[in-house]
């Protein structure tokens, strides 16, 4: 069944999950800060690019939304020509940027006294999920707002499910940002070590791979990060913003992350070392610095 349908915010996320939608013969108009972009996706897929959030959402059956941060996703909602003014009843909004639990619960309070329902669900597998289709998907609000809203997430999700009430999607997406930034961390460690103790990296990963050392990280950056090179998937600067979400909600809810902590400061460095958009891998260069000085 083709829905009326908008799209908020064009990023290396937000541009192929659009078009998937459009692909699947939903109509679907754009809108992005930068006018030329949304110009580019319409060409490309054959929807509608509008001036304004608002404009948008104007009419829409479902309004999808992946921006930067809170305030960028307050801005586009209920700020000036925001999406919430002009939502009709009984439409969803689903949002796929990473944002704090918090604001999904506010957003969430909003949509609900307006008359419409709104559903947190951030997303994880990058750039190259998002391309392909292939995003994992966690997801909080009612029941019945995701559920209806749960075919058009799976034109380019491969996994989506629903974690609890508002807020639970965001909660489950810092669970997952716990984990990479551990795994990432160990993996730069043992391929610093591998190299100091004269060991062909490349070689020793072929062989660990195999085992019980096996992760997503390590099939898909091991080889990256023996070459130095960082300028895939996900950047530091956005690692940053949604540990710092993860670190504040800990304070909230008394959980202790010693390790997330420290990699948190790790990323600072790289930052420091001119990273800011290299991608997470990155952690080996302060390791390899601490090595050659």
């Amino acid at each position: 069944m083709s829905n009326k349908v908008a799209f908020i915010g064009l990023g290396v996320m937000g541009y192929p999950m659009a078009g998937y939608l459009a692909k699947a013969g939903h109509a679907v108009t754009v809108f992005n800060r930068t006018a030329a972009k949304a110009e580019r996706w319409a060409a490309e897929f054959g929807g509608a690019t509008a001036p304004s959030p608002a404009a948008a959402a104007d009419g829409a059956d479902f309004v999808f939304s992946c921006v930067g941060n809170d305030e960028d996703l307050r801005s586009i909602t209920v700020g000036e020509d925001g999406a919430f003014a002009s939502m009709k009843t009984d439409a969803v909004f689903v949002d796929h940027t990473t944002t704090s639990a918090e604001v999904a619960r506010e957003l969430h309070a909003e949509a609900t006294q307006l008359g419409f329902s709104f559903v947190d669900a951030p997303v994880s597998g990058g750039q190259a999920g998002a391309e392909n289709g292939q995003l994992t998907v966690m997801i909080g609000g009612d029941e019945d707002a995701v559920a209806r809203a749960a075919p058009l997430i799976d034109c380019y999700a491969r996994m989506q499910a629903r974690l609890g009430d508002a807020g639970s999607g965001q909660l489950a997406k810092m669970v997952n940002q716990i984990c990479i930034a551990g795994l990432v961390q160990g993996l730069a460690e043992a391929l610093n070590f591998a190299e100091r103790a004269g060991l062909q990296a490349q070689a020793v990963v072929d062989v660990i791979s195999k085992g019980a050392a096996q992760s997503w990280q390590m099939d898909n950056r091991a080889g990256t990060m023996i070459a130095g090179k960082f300028d895939y998937g996900f950047a530091v600067e956005w690692m940053r913003k949604d540990l710092g979400y993860v670190l504040g909600e800990a304070r909230r809810n008394g959980a202790h992350l010693p390790v997330t902590a420290l990699v948190d400061q790790f990323y600072s460095e790289v930052q420091a070392l001119g990273g800011n958009r290299w991608d997470t891998s990155s952690l080996i260069v302060p390791l390899r610095k601490m090595q050659s000085a």
